[in-house]
């Protein structure tokens, strides 16, 4: 049976919301899983008699001084820092090894695996996964490409938590701990930290707001004042700052329009000054500040859709937002809460046809929002133990449903006629049928035969850079799904030939089963 070690660490990682569900359970968070660790023990040993005196001369004949390995404190440690142990990913301490330190953060920058849901799995547990940094890492450089790549992804705590276990109070990690802060509502921390040491940022603006946050006024007004005085800070962070120092006396002046990119900075003080800005159009970093429900269940509901496409937030954290109301409202978002509140109803109530009636409509919906995975990986289990309704449609598409889950080797045990569902259960058991009706089905064909792995991956790999050639065969698997055979075989190759065979397996069951038509 194919390992799953990283999509178990992904899971743990992203159980940041909990819902009642008849298809899932609740993993533990990463930072949760962490601290239920059983501690090591030290016991002390006291000797019960004294040792016994050693006859020997007091002064030795010659003197061996040790080779001694200095490491000095700093981004090297910074860089190694990460939420998963090699015993849950199941991946070496020497993952970046001999790789180039540039070559390693181009990589994780260009790497697009957007509707990917397997990759994308793959790339969390690489960029949280506790190892040793490239060889040359000497500055903050890794470690702030794995945090702003969270960030892209929206994958707020997990970036916020592998950010403290870098030690961010740093000169070089300052402005993206700010940022996470200010995202998650509370910068206490960097701002205390700030005030201990204020060489940790030259920004006058994360100055003048941690002094207002301290209460330290008049500080900020003077900072404020001297900054706008010799043309340091923007217009647009004048205006904001004086509405948000003194929001009476500025009440009446007009705000410029926001940025199209505003920074983190400027989002929360247009929040503060009461004229919050929609996250629909922003970064996903942004969306997850909607996940509270402050702003409306609406945009909440938007934010986790949003955030759920790429993994960022677990499929029981988006249930639990989808049946915390009842819909008062129809079309869009709203036919999808319902549609799964139903489903729910229905899977409850035991019968098989209402339950599968439900299940074609919310398939449906979910599938127009690219949404299958969060809802497979919810609904699979119940619709496995659903009675037959004899009806071979219904049957082949909780196959389908199914293969599309973490327990994708169950649906390959079902009967089907089905030519697309026949081949799709061989590439689930690693044993592709010759013949598929997807064109890429002969790529996939030939990544299994083993035969196709590429020599420059496997040199990589076999000279301490495991991360870059995985990293690079992600991006060929990816590249690869949008029509090149050969890309796709080296890439599924390469991930099936270091073990990583779950990834492959279901990086090929989405390319085959999410965009067959219903």
């Amino acid at each position: 049976m194919a390992t799953a070690k990283h999509t178990l660490a992904l899971s743990a990682v992203l159980a940041f919301g909990t819902a009642t569900s008849l298809a899932a359970t609740d993993p533990l968070s990463a930072i949760e899983w962490l601290e239920k660790r059983p501690k090591q023990v030290v016991v002390p040993i006291t000797p019960l008699n004294a040792p016994e005196k050693i006859d020997e001369p007091p002064v030795a004949g010659s003197v061996t001084t040790p080779e001694v390995t200095v490491t000095p404190l700093g981004a090297p440690v910074r860089a190694a820092a990460g939420l998963l142990p090699s015993t849950v990913t199941g991946l070496p301490r020497t993952l970046w090894g001999e790789s180039e330190t540039d070559t390693i953060v181009a990589l994780i920058e260009a790497l697009n695996v957007e509707g990917k849901p397997a990759l994308q799995s793959l790339l969390y547990t690489l960029l949280l996964a506790e190892a040793d940094p490239p060889h040359d890492a000497h500055t903050s450089t890794f470690m702030r490409a794995r945090v702003q790549k969270l960030l892209a992804l929206g994958a707020l705590d997990p970036a916020s938590a592998l950010l403290k276990r870098a030690d961010p109070a740093h000169i070089d990690l300052f402005d993206l701990y700010f940022d996470t802060a200010l995202l998650n509502g509370d910068a206490h921390e960097p701002c205390k930290a700030l005030s201990i040491d204020p060489g940790l940022s030259r920004d006058l603006e994360q100055r003048i707001y941690c002094d207002a946050q301290s209460q330290n006024w008049d500080n900020a007004a003077l900072t404020l004042s001297t900054g706008d005085a010799i043309g340091a800070l923007d217009k647009i962070d004048v205006a904001l700052l004086e509405r948000f120092l003194d929001p009476e006396l500025f009440e009446e002046s007009q705000l410029p329009p926001a940025l199209a990119r505003p920074t983190v900075l400027q989002f929360r003080l247009f929040e503060a000054v009461g004229e919050a800005l929609p996250t629909a159009s922003l970064p996903r970093a942004f969306a997850a500040t909607d996940l509270s429900g402050d702003a409306g269940w609406k945009p909440q509901l938007e934010a986790a859709e949003r955030l759920a496409r790429v993994g960022a937030i677990s499929e029981n954290r988006l249930l639990g937002i989808y049946t915390s109301r009842i819909p008062s409202a129809s079309g869009g978002v709203w036919d999808r809460v319902e549609a799964i509140q139903r489903l729910e109803t229905a899977l409850k109530s035991g019968d098989p046809i209402a339950a599968m009636k439900q299940t074609r409509r919310a398939w449906s919906l979910m599938q127009n929002a690219q949404l299958q995975i969060p809802f497979s990986t919810l609904f699979a289990q119940n619709l496995l133990d659903l009675p037959d309704t004899g009806t071979a449609s219904d049957a082949d598409l909780i196959t389908r449903i199914a293969l599309l889950s973490p327990i994708y080797e169950q649906a390959a045990r079902r009967e089907s006629s089905n030519a697309a569902i026949k081949a799709a259960q061989s590439v689930a058991i690693g044993e592709p049928l010759s013949d598929g009706p997807h064109t890429l089905y002969p790529a996939i064909v030939s990544a299994f035969s083993g035969e196709t792995v590429p020599e420059r991956l496997k040199e990589m790999a076999q000279d301490a850079r495991l991360g870059e050639a995985i990293l690079r065969a992600m991006s060929l698997t990816a590249a690869g799904s949008n029509g090149d055979p050969i890309a796709i075989q080296n890439g599924l190759g390469f991930l099936r030939s270091v073990g990583l065979e779950d990834t492959a397996r279901r990086s090929a069951l989405q390319l085959l089963l999410l965009r067959m038509s219903s």
